[in-house]
């Protein structure tokens, strides 16, 4: 690897040390709820995934030992979908558009929109 390239890397990495430090602080900050509306054939999904993954959480499935990183990525998108599923069952209110208005964590929101930022470079 070229040596410039080797420290653009080791900056990258830095930065999202630095970035995951920052995360931290606001996790532990209680950063109000965040208001969405959510389309329904989406909200229906996302409680789709809460019925399944509430479901499944006893029917003795193990996690791999050893995840790689993108499948790791998936399973964690996979659950904040159904958590976003959850907030709709327990507080979700329909708008007069037929949609789900739902107040979530600033965590969840920044998930989701982490997943469509690579679902649109697709």
């Amino acid at each position: 690897m070229p040596p410039q390239v080797a420290t653009i890397l080791r900056v990258y990495t830095d930065d999202a040390r630095v970035l995951g430090l920052i995360g931290t602080t606001f996790r532990t900050a209680g950063l109000p709820s965040i208001r969405v509306t959510v389309p329904a054939a989406l909200a229906e999904r996302a409680v789709a995934a809460w019925q399944d993954d509430a479901g499944e959480l006893d029917d003795g499935r193990v996690l791999p030992r050893h995840e790689d990183p993108a499948a790791r990525l998936q399973r964690h998108r996979a659950g904040a979908l159904a958590l976003i599923g959850l907030s709709i069952t327990e507080s979700g209110k329909l708008d007069a558009d037929g949609n789900t208005v739902v107040d979530l964590s600033p965590e969840l929101v920044g998930v989701a929109m982490d997943a469509a930022g690579d679902h649109l470079r697709r």
